[in-house]
């Protein structure tokens, strides 16, 4: 769960500093350009969002499965 959020949270704050430098965020010549690389590459990186979602959902119902049956 912390990989999603921190994942999730990554991409958002380098989105929004994407859009205050305009059109240059884009240029190689400036960090936030493989800094947003960097942050959706964390998103897609050991599974895609949804894939994450699932295999939490799994657990967390697991565990209440187990808990109900003790």
């Amino acid at each position: 769960m912390a990989k999603l959020y921190a994942s999730r949270i990554a991409v958002e704050v380098v989105d929004e500093v994407l859009q205050l430098h305009g059109g240059y965020g884009y240029f190689g010549d400036y960090d936030i350009e493989r800094f947003y690389r960097a942050a959706k590459v964390l998103e897609i990186y050991e599974g895609a969002k949804e894939i994450e979602k699932m295999i939490i959902g799994r657990t967390i119902v697991g565990r209440y499965i187990l808990r109900e049956n003790l």
